[in-house]
């Protein structure tokens, strides 16, 4: 005899997938659940891999052009930082909503949400940075830090917030 967790129908009465559909299905059910499960996890995962991906060519476009200002225009941290982190974030979005999230909702609203992420991130970071660089960090370390916070907390803004549906 199979033993099925508990489930509740829509009154509120507990039964088991066996009480209410035979032992054949129940099992059917269960294991259709289980497989669901885990295509669920495999599809987070992959979808956590190409954001990172996509992330990681977004990181190509802030490195080259911050040290394209910081290098060749000779520009301080901070204006070299900002604009870099605008540019990365326009590609970034644009290409996570298409190809990550797969997201055709309202872009405006989407938009929004994200700016609403920069509003916070973008001074913290630049603030931080700055000061890091003022105590002698070198810049790049600064960059690259700033970065992988940004790749984390991100996702994890657009993910669960942003294209949540």
């Amino acid at each position: 005899m199979l033993h099925f967790p508990l489930q509740k129908n829509r009154k509120g009465v507990q039964f088991t997938e066996r009480d209410h559909k035979g032992e054949e299905h129940a099992a059917a059910t269960y294991c259709k659940r289980c497989f669901l499960n885990i295509m669920t996890k495999k599809q987070e995962i992959k979808q956590a891999i190409l954001y990172t991906l996509i992330a990681a060519s977004a990181g190509i476009i802030q490195a080259g052009s911050f040290a394209l200002f910081e290098e060749v225009l000779h520009l301080p941290y901070w204006p070299s930082y900002l604009i870099s982190l605008i540019l990365s974030v326009l590609w970034n979005f644009t290409i996570n909503r298409k190809y990550t999230f797969k997201s055709t909702s309202n872009v405006p609203k989407a938009m929004l949400l994200v700016a609403l992420f920069y509003l916070v991130f973008t001074p913290v970071s630049t603030w931080a940075g700055n000061r890091l660089t003022a105590a002698g960090w070198n810049d790049y370390v600064v960059l690259i830090l700033t970065m992988l916070v940004n790749l984390v907390t991100e996702f994890l803004y657009q993910k669960y917030i942003v294209f949540k549906d």
